[in-house]
């Protein structure tokens, strides 16, 4: 009975990109999902003179890059597909189960390596791209 509960709230566990994460490890985040720019984009923030925010560059990848053919594809890591994900998706959290659903769906029916299972032990072990999973339960 333990194991189906924890299987359940682990379906129900929400990750993010904790921004905070970068600075505890004294990495950057604007630095790291530059590189998910589009060209267009990552020329047009290359002429600018101001210093991008993580902020404007969620925003801009939400509204221009992941709208660009193949920014989420089968041939990507597992974890570069999440990541991807949560920028595409503003770093909203988002539930385990969804999660797999979405990227499943956005890597041509790859079920297996977006399980709920695969997908949380790569989460929980992640050390480069800061994902955290919210405390608590969801309602």
């Amino acid at each position: 009975m333990d194991t189906e509960d924890t299987g359940t709230d682990q379906l129900k566990t929400r990750w993010f990109i904790d921004l905070d994460w970068y600075q505890q490890h004294s990495r950057s985040f604007v630095t790291l999902a530059r590189e998910y720019l589009c060209p267009n984009c990552a020329q047009r923030w290359a002429t600018e003179k101001k210093q991008l925010s993580a902020e404007v560059l969620l925003a801009n990848i939400r509204d221009c890059c992941s709208h660009v053919p193949g920014f989420i594809n089968d041939r990507l890591p597992v974890l570069e597909s999440a990541f991807r994900l949560l920028l595409a998706n503003n770093n909203q959290p988002i539930e385990l189960e969804e999660l797999g659903r979405q990227l499943s769906e956005l890597r041509g029916g790859d079920t297996y390596r977006t399980s709920a299972d695969i997908l949380f032990r790569l989460l929980s072990k992640d050390t480069y791209y800061g994902f955290r999973q919210i405390e608590g339960k969801s309602t």
